[in-house]
């Protein structure tokens, strides 16, 4: 599985961004799709995520009510709506597809993830 981030960008406080992450390869295996982040001090975490079967998500606290996950199952493509961004959100971005061989995740552990995107940096300042 081969995982391409776009979309990132610089933006001002208070704008918005949208992130796509398009998935190639063996793709039937397919099932969670996460975005985590890493900032300027070098902690990844994770910020959302996105069952490919069932579409439930998971959202980290610090992204409630202003990021939100969708996924095209069609495209294979799993978008990361930004909005009300904070110069906080800065960070390198990057898409990450479940180990095929978890049967439960939670959506927030890295390494629950078992294929990556090479990331897309996202600067949010004045």
């Amino acid at each position: 599985v081969q995982l391409v981030e776009s979309g990132g960008g610089s933006q001002q406080p208070g704008g918005s961004l949208r992130l796509s992450c398009k998935a190639s390869g063996f793709t039937a295996d397919l099932n969670g799709i996460g975005w985590f982040r890493r900032t300027e001090r070098k902690v990844r975490e994770g910020v959302a995520c996105i069952s490919m079967k069932d579409a439930s998500t998971y959202y980290a606290d610090f992204v409630q009510d202003r990021f939100t996950i969708s996924r095209d199952n069609v495209e294979n493509t799993v978008y990361l709506q930004m909005n009300s961004l904070k110069p906080e959100d800065t960070a390198v971005y990057y898409c990450a597809a479940k180990d095929p061989n978890l049967e439960h995740y939670s959506g927030r552990a890295p390494y629950e993830f078992a294929y990556w995107g090479q990331g897309t940096q996202v600067t949010v300042s004045l």
